[in-house]
């Protein structure tokens, strides 16, 4: 319905190349990714109630005010990461009207419409977060549905460069690409108890709010881990798998990437736990639980390719093109 209002707007300007939808699409992507690691930095810095009232910061007020017992670092602080939910939402906005204009399936469309309606998800449920006190419980989905997000935003910038009019085939044998489902469900498994882990440590939302305390943090880290080695383990049986079957390099590229990304990410939280969970690791954790996101959804979306550079081996027996339209 909205699509068609503005259709006809739309046609007064001139169509974005495909160079231009991928900057305006990786650019929807960043900041989706960035807002995570701000509101990290929020958490962190027992920012969460700089601004104690939402959507004002203060009663009356809009904006940060003096002369209250609030610091006005903490103000500032939080102010700044609320600020950023408007260039996320701007950038959401030009994703889709890029796509929109552009005229660009119904696949990248659906992609593009998610962002911005993702966006003011998240926005009210950081409402939530705030009159709640920055409760874990709240503080936990918050993050999980940013990491949705730049799933979905990795999905239409990789997306973006496929011509619409060729045929897309899925250029992996099945049973591969329930391997990579699998270590997909397995990464958010990891990602959600990364976030109770977090929920029952020094950073799990206002210092004067309850912390998860119905199991340790030494168990709950635990879980963490085994699932870390578990995801690495796929990862790596997807490598030695898409060599064997002669995938296309590209996502043999990005799978080596995700291994890469993962690893690190396992280095700064060993680091993290055994050095008293100090707040900057924390960010930077939290920096890379999203990097770890991206290259995982772009390992997800560059399964599927056009026909002409699949094998002709995967792509007779994978063809899709007709659900994605």
């Amino acid at each position: 319905m909205i699509s068609r209002v503005l259709s006809p707007v739309l046609r007064r300007f001139p169509a974005p190349s495909v160079a231009t939808q991928r900057r305006v699409t990786w650019i929807a992507a960043l900041t989706q990714a960035l807002i995570a690691v701000t509101g990290g930095v929020v958490r962190v810095t027992g920012s969460g109630l700089g601004c104690p009232t939402w959507p004002s910061c203060f009663a009356g007020s809009l904006v940060p005010v003096g002369g209250t017992e609030v610091p006005a670092w903490h103000q500032a602080i939080e102010f700044g990461n609320r600020l950023l939910t408007y260039v996320v939402v701007l950038a959401a906005i030009a994703a889709v009207l890029v796509v929109l204009r552009a005229g660009r399936r119904t696949e990248l469309r659906r992609y593009a419409w998610a962002l911005p309606l993702g966006t003011v998800v998240q926005a009210v449920l950081g409402g939530i977060t705030v009159l709640t006190g920055l409760q874990w419980w709240t503080v936990a989905p918050h993050f999980l549905v940013s990491m949705v997000l730049v799933w979905l935003a990795v999905q239409l910038h990789v997306g973006i460069a496929r011509p619409d009019d060729v045929d897309v085939v899925v250029a992996v044998p099945s049973p591969l690409r329930g391997l990579l489902v699998v270590a997909t469900g397995v990464l958010a498994l990891l990602l959600t108890a990364g976030t109770l882990v977090t929920a029952a440590g020094p950073h799990s939302g206002s210092t004067d709010v309850d912390r998860l305390t119905a199991v340790s943090i030494p168990a709950l880290t635990q879980v963490h881990g085994d699932l870390l080695v578990a995801y690495v383990a796929l990862l790596v049986g997807l490598l030695f798998s898409l060599r064997v079957v002669g995938a296309p390099a590209v996502l043999v590229r990005r799978t080596w990437v995700v291994v890469g990304v993962v690893l690190a990410q396992a280095v700064v939280g060993i680091v993290q736990y055994y050095t008293g969970v100090p707040e900057a690791l924390v960010s930077l954790h939290v920096a890379g639980a999203a990097a770890v996101t991206a290259a995982s959804a772009a390992v997800w979306a560059h399964t599927r390719q056009p026909l002409d550079a699949s094998s002709s081996t995967t792509a007779s027996t994978n063809r899709d093109s007709a659900a994605a339209r």
